[in-house]
Formats: C-alpha cells, sequence, structure tokens
C-alpha cells in the first residue's frame, strides 16, 4: 500500500510538472508569435514609407532610375518573404538598396533641405528605432523559448508535447540597418 502511494505521488508530481513545463512553453511560444507579429507590423509601416520616399527622390534626382528599380524590387522581395531566415535576407539586401538611395538624395542639397524629404527621413528612422527594439523583443523570447525547451528537465517533456525545434532569431546585418536609420554622407 504504502508503495502504491510513493509511486501515485511520483506520477501526480511527474504530471503537474509536465503540465507546468507544457504551460511554459505555450507561454513562450505565443509570447514569440506575438513579437513577430509586432516586427512584422514595423516592417510594413517602413515599407509603406517607401514608395513617398522615392517618389520625393525621383522629383529631384529622375536620372537615377536604376536605384529606383532596386528599391521597388527589394521592398517587393522584402515584403512577399515568408519566415524569419526569408525575412531577414530580404531586409538585409532591402537596406542595402536603401543605402544607396539615400547615397543619392546626399547628392541634391535641395532634396535634403525638403522639408517632405527630412520629414520622411525622419519617419523612416523613427520606424527603424521601432523595427530594432521589436527585434530585440522578439530574439529575447527566443532564447527564452529555446533555452527553456532544452534545459533538464524540460527538455524530456519538451519533444513529447509537441516542441520539436528551436526558434530561429530574426538577426540582421547591423552595418546595413544603421545605414539605412543614419545615410552615409557623400559630397560631391
Amino acid at each position: 500500500m504504502t508503495v502504491l502511494i510513493i509511486v501515485l505521488v511520483i506520477v501526480g508530481l511527474l504530471g503537474l510538472f509536465a503540465i507546468s513545463a507544457y504551460n511554459a512553453l505555450v507561454r513562450l511560444n505565443q509570447q514569440a508569435e506575438e513579437a513577430w507579429s509586432d516586427i512584422t507590423v514595423q516592417l510594413k509601416r517602413r515599407y509603406d514609407l517607401i514608395p513617398n520616399l522615392v517618389n520625393t527622390v525621383k522629383g529631384y534626382a529622375a536620372h537615377e532610375s536604376g536605384v529606383f528599380e532596386n528599391v521597388t524590387k527589394a521592398r517587393a522581395n522584402a515584403i512577399g518573404a515568408q519566415g524569419v531566415a526569408a525575412t531577414a535576407e530580404a531586409e538585409n539586401q532591402f537596406s542595402q538598396t536603401m543605402k544607396s538611395l539615400f547615397a543619392v538624395a546626399e547628392a541634391y542639397p535641395d532634396l535634403k533641405a525638403s522639408q517632405n524629404f527630412q520629414d520622411l527621413q525622419a519617419e523612416i528612422t523613427d520606424t527603424e528605432d521601432k523595427i530594432q527594439a521589436s527585434r530585440r523583443f522578439y530574439n529575447g523570447v527566443v532564447r527564452d523559448f529555446n533555452t527553456k525547451r532544452k534545459v533538464f528537465p524540460t527538455n524530456i517533456f519538451a519533444s513529447m508535447l509537441g516542441f520539436n525545434k528551436d526558434k530561429e532569431f530574426f538577426e540582421l546585418d547591423d552595418v546595413q540597418t544603421a545605414a539605412v536609420a543614419n545615410p552615409v554622407e557623400v559630397k560631391f
């Protein structure tokens, strides 16, 4: 009888631990999904600003059509990217094309002095800051989820509970991101 009670207590404790581990993993998974949603909202906000920026620059530098086409293509690729890795790759390419757009803009003093351009540039810089903050939050939640999934004894239950793989970090090339937020100065 005592052995049966001990076994039932152990089984009960294991059951409580499994429920606790499952709930913690679900909570972190949901937080990661929410954080990813925040990133996509900020990326969409930036994508929506780009056509206005391109049109503003076009008004001053119409002969730079190759740059505008590259920005438009990179924007379309970034909008269509699915998943963390594909989005990160598309974002790195997009950031590089934005760097070239801002380099073109630097060559036109009248454009740099334009209030519309300055407002758009400020909006994009603000959005870049929000993307960076959202990315940090997302990556922190992903780190917590991946760690929780791998530590003992949760790792024993994680795969049984359907949490079989790590979440991907959203990593961008910080040099390119900084270049968009703070464009290089080009002087002729």
